[in-house]
């Protein structure tokens, strides 16, 4: 989630007699601290977001509990309620965390509100906030599993919360079977690719890069979990659609850094090598640009006609529980 280009990186020489300090860890260290009004922010927009989603709870018009009547109680399921006001704000930060690093990393803009040295600590800070935000929704996702499973001792309960909510393939019922491990691949991948720009002089510029390019499956992956299972975007109302638009800034700021990279070895150039011959380089580089282009196209299609995947709301919903608990 961090830039994939920086100043002494891309070619750009240092000013005369300044040494750039490596990201070690002491680096990491200064973001921590400078993360902090950052993560402040972020508990805010948690909390008010919970507080939002007890009192819809509360007064009857949840979502949530359209989808799982059981869970009409806000005051035993807090915790389920926590741990989609962790999801939301770690989703929120995430968006704006791949912001800055398209904006940063794509075509160099001639303006801009602050230094680009100011962006780049921006996008470090909300970077490691979504980090800390992703493992908080799975782990009050855990602790509401724990809570759930009554009829066990508590070893069998928390192996049963850990395992539905960390192990990949482990929780077994309904849309999670396949939402769960998306979200679990996101928070998987998330950690050692934003963590990885704190060893790069170890590992090499070139290969962090490399490496780094991958952040865009994490947010994909989150988002796709979301649309999943997020039950307050459950239905094919404006809550679905605003979060499919969200998703056309992204996707048009991944365009426009495909199509105009700020390091020449990324521009398309020509098909051919010294011989003609075709590239493998050059034709992987041509499919990212026309997969992209053609989901800024579908993105532009879901949002305008309302066909966003959501499911209409039932008139007399389930009253199903996530899963049978389990007995020893």
């Amino acid at each position: 989630m961090l830039s994939d280009a920086r100043p002494d990186e891309d070619g750009a020489a240092n000013p005369s007699g300044r040494r750039r300090v490596p990201g070690d860890r002491v680096a990491l260290r200064g973001d921590l601290r400078s993360a902090l009004p950052d993560a402040s922010a972020a508990v805010v927009v948690t909390a008010l977001v919970f507080v939002l989603l007890y009192a819809r709870m509360e007064s009857g018009d949840s979502d949530t509990v359209a989808v799982m009547p059981f869970m009409d109680d806000a005051g035993t399921y807090w915790m389920y309620l926590l741990s989609q006001a962790f999801g939301w704000s770690g989703l929120l930060w995430a968006w704006g965390t791949v912001m800055l690093g398209l904006l940063l990393s794509g075509p160099r803009p001639t303006r801009l509100p602050v230094s680009r040295q100011v962006l780049e600590r921006w996008h470090r800070t909300t970077s490691l906030t979504t980090m800390a935000l992703m493992f908080a929704h799975a782990l009050m996702f855990a602790a509401e599993l724990v809570r759930y499973e009554t009829k066990v001792d508590w070893a069998e309960r928390l192996w049963v919360g850990f395992a539905d909510s960390f192990v990949p393939g482990w929780y077994d019922s309904g849309t999670g079977r396949i939402a769960i491990p998306l979200g679990q691949g996101a928070l998987y991948l998330a950690i050692p690719l934003g963590l990885l720009f704190y060893v790069r002089h170890r590992i090499g510029a070139n290969t962090w890069r490399r490496l780094h390019r991958f952040v865009i499956v994490v947010y994909v992956l989150s988002v796709w979990h979301t649309l999943l299972y997020g039950t307050n975007v459950w239905f094919g109302e404006w809550p679905r659609t605003v979060l499919w638009l969200l998703q056309l800034p992204v996707a048009g700021l991944l365009l426009l850094r495909l199509l105009r990279p700020a390091r020449r070895a990324e521009q398309l150039g020509r098909p051919g090598g010294h011989e003609g011959a075709a590239r493998p380089g050059w034709w992987v580089r041509a499919a990212g640009r026309v997969a992209v282009g053609a989901v800024v196209v579908g993105l532009v299609i879901v949002v305008v006609s309302g066909r966003d995947g959501g499911r209409d709301r039932p008139t007399h919903p389930p009253a199903t529980a996530p899963h049978t608990q389990e007995t020893e």
